[in-house]
């Protein structure tokens, strides 16, 4: 038996749980001469159109049973799928049967993700789709509506889909399921009832993503880059609305990110920060955004151009005013005024976001050889209970609030850092430093003498009293910090000798 004994009426399954563009699709196919085949829900949609459809239970001679979990799972649908059209005798297995091909698999699967359950489990619906996938070079399998038109024209051009065709729409098959599989092994890895409940690190981790965005390039023009998304899910990217400005590039996003997170981790108070290079170099709290904008980029106006700006309020004119005469890349904000709005978008390439605040993920990853670095992510809580003061002079509430903003800030800085604020404006901030010495030093360069009588941060310990020397030479009088060094009492004991009231928060913020 050849394959041109195989009947002439090319067949078609469709089961889907989406019947978004399916009656074209259907009405398509039975244009061209296709039998089409389908059952339950999508059987009914397609007949209450009129459409002609041969129902599976006519095909398999068996009704549907338990509720519906068993539909298609029967040889007569399977090895129709699965013979392998070049094999003699997968041919005379299908005749000696009874059994006839099926030529395209159209499916797509339940939406676990948005309200998963037992019963949202499919299996009957997988098991076609890895089928016709698997044997792709004789069937195709189609999840996505977005490719029907795609399918039917060439169908109606060339007769048949194309080996190519055929291999790209298998591997979308199966990144179908695998994404699917995954989002389920989430579901029982969050069950409170799970033997691994409360275990952040699970014993497998399966990310299953989908490519939304292709940037110009990387962090260098010589590197490809592009943004990707949870399959199933949606984040403040995929929502957010952008008023004006170029494309967002990969540095674009990755500078606004820690910007937008670091204006929401400042407090409740109208927060602005300047980020450059994923660091904040300007960062403060006020009444109002417009000087909270100003007392941000004031920290450090060299490194602000070019820089991204993050505010927790909507811009208003009077932010948007002296915001427009620095160069800067991307502006960030819950909303826009209208004359602020229209003030910006006369700068053509500044590009102009609005966002609804960030959340933030329970896990973060680090790419290495061979797999990842898996961790959870830092959070910050202040003040914390933890806190304790080990000076013999007790911070005043002025210098409570500065230890606080300046500690927040201080840790969303790469380490090692150091935050120098008064009056709740970083007025020197030393980022990614190998030692801790240089970062106080060029915290006390940037801020000019303008840390006299505010906060120091530092996001782990003094492993000596210098660096304590340093913040006290540059007219600091609050310090805090984790606490925990062989020498503690040697930098208590010099905080006291210069009448620093320090607080240890027993919490180390690294950052890498």
């Amino acid at each position: 038996m050849t394959s041109e004994t195989l009947p002439e009426v090319r067949r078609a399954l469709l089961s889907v749980y989406d019947k978004t563009g399916i009656i074209d699709l259907a009405s398509g196919l039975i244009d061209l001469g296709w039998e089409v085949l389908s059952s339950g829900g999508t059987a009914e949609h397609l007949m209450g159109e009129g459409l002609l459809v041969t129902e599976v239970v006519e095909v398999t001679k068996f009704p549907e049973m338990l509720g519906g979990r068993v539909k298609t799972l029967h040889p007569a649908i399977h090895a129709g799928i699965l013979a392998d059209r070049s094999d003699p005798h997968h041919l005379r297995d299908l005749r000696e049967s009874g059994i006839q091909p099926i030529d395209i698999v159209v499916g797509n699967l339940y939406p676990f993700s948005s309200d998963p359950g037992i019963e949202l489990i499919d299996i009957g619906g997988l098991a076609i789709m890895r089928g016709a996938a698997k044997n792709f070079a004789h069937v195709g399998v189609v999840v996505d509506p977005f490719d029907y038109p795609v399918v039917l024209d060439e169908l109606r051009t060339a007769g048949d889909l194309s080996d190519l065709t055929r291999r790209r729409l298998a591997r979308a098959a199966f990144a179908h399921t695998a994404a699917y599989d995954a989002a389920i092994v989430e579901w029982f890895d969050s069950d409170p009832a799970s033997s691994m409940a409360g275990d952040p690190l699970k014993p497998s981790i399966h990310l299953a993503l989908e490519r939304v965005q292709v940037l110009r390039y990387g962090e260098n023009p010589h590197q490809v880059g592009a943004r990707y998304r949870t399959i199933g899910d949606e984040g403040l990217w995929d929502r957010a609305v952008t008023h004006g400005g170029k494309p967002m590039s990969y540095l674009n996003l990755l500078d606004a990110e820690a910007a937008w997170r670091i204006a929401h981790s400042l407090g409740d108070d109208p927060a602005s920060v300047v980020v450059k290079h994923a660091n904040p170099c300007g960062a403060a709290i006020r009444t109002d955004v417009a000087t909270a904008y100003l007392a941000a980029h004031d920290c450090d106006p060299v490194s602000a151009f070019g820089g991204i700006v993050a505010v927790n309020r909507p811009v208003n004119l009077a932010m948007a005013e002296p915001l427009s005469k620095v160069f800067t890349e991307v502006v960030l904000a819950p909303s826009y005024e209208s004359d602020a709005l229209a003030h910006l978008k006369q700068k053509a390439d500044l590009r102009i976001i609005e966002a609804e605040a960030p959340t933030r993920p329970d896990l973060d990853f680090r790419v290495i050889d061979g797999g990842f670095l898996v961790q959870t992510t830092d959070r910050l809580v202040t003040p914390h209970t933890d806190w304790q003061v080990v000076t013999k002079r007790q911070p005043s509430p002025v210098e409570w609030a500065d230890l606080v903003f300046a500690w927040r800030l201080a840790a969303r800085v790469d380490s090692n850092s150091i935050v120098l604020a008064k009056d709740c404006q970083a007025v020197g901030i030393g980022a990614g430093q190998q030692n801790r010495i240089d970062a106080g030093r060029i915290a006390v360069e940037k801020a000019a003498g303008r840390a006299v009588g505010g906060a120091c941060a530092s996001e782990a310990f003094f492993p000596f009293r210098d660096g304590l020397d340093a913040a006290a030479e540059a007219g600091i009088t609050a310090v805090v910090q984790p606490g925990g060094s062989l020498r503690d009492d040697e930098v208590i004991e010099a905080a006291d000798e210069h009448g620093i009231a320090m607080v240890f928060t027993s919490e180390r913020h690294f950052r890498h």
